[in-house]
């Protein structure tokens, strides 16, 4: 039905229930800010941490797949362990790319994580060139998150 005035008057069902939602404007996002050079930086080596982890993983896998393992359940629990922190890890670079504050804590656990094993790897495992650029790697990340401009980046979040 139309008033005199040519506009729609609302039904009954709309006067006493109401009529249908409309869609409101979405609310403008803030900018994100510039990700500092620290971070920047950070996020590259957490990458290339997370394509290592996953090589890795594949490549345990293949040797699982292609050898005899004192325990098969073992090597590909293994192999799911070192699968599940680089998909991680690789998450978390893109959360600290974008200076995302989710993206930092998970990336300093397994830079701890990572230089235990590097550690336990290179001087009582016996393999130092496997373990000491383990340690390398995760120093330089937990360096360059404790920056400055790293720290002020994420707390501006």
């Amino acid at each position: 039905m139309t008033d005199e005035d040519g506009s729609r008057r609302p039904s009954r069902a709309e006067r006493l229930l109401g009529g249908a939602a409309q869609p409101t404007a979405r609310a403008p996002r803030p900018p994100r800010p510039e990700a500092p050079a620290a971070v920047v930086r950070a996020a590259l080596v957490a990458a290339v941490e997370a394509a290592l982890l996953i090589g890795g993983a594949l490549v345990i896998l293949w040797l699982t797949l292609t050898s005899d393992p004192d325990s098969v359940g073992r090597a590909l629990a293994e192999v799911v362990y070192v699968g599940i922190f680089g998909v991680a890890l690789a998450a978390a670079a893109v959360g600290l790319r974008r200076v995302s504050a989710w993206a930092r804590g998970p990336v300093v656990v397994l830079q701890i994580l990572l230089g235990l094993f590097g550690y336990s790897t290179a001087f009582p495992g016996g393999q130092p060139l496997l373990g000491v650029p383990l340690i390398v790697l995760a120093v330089a990340e937990l360096y360059l998150l404790a920056t400055p401009e790293a720290r002020l980046a994420f707390y501006e979040r």
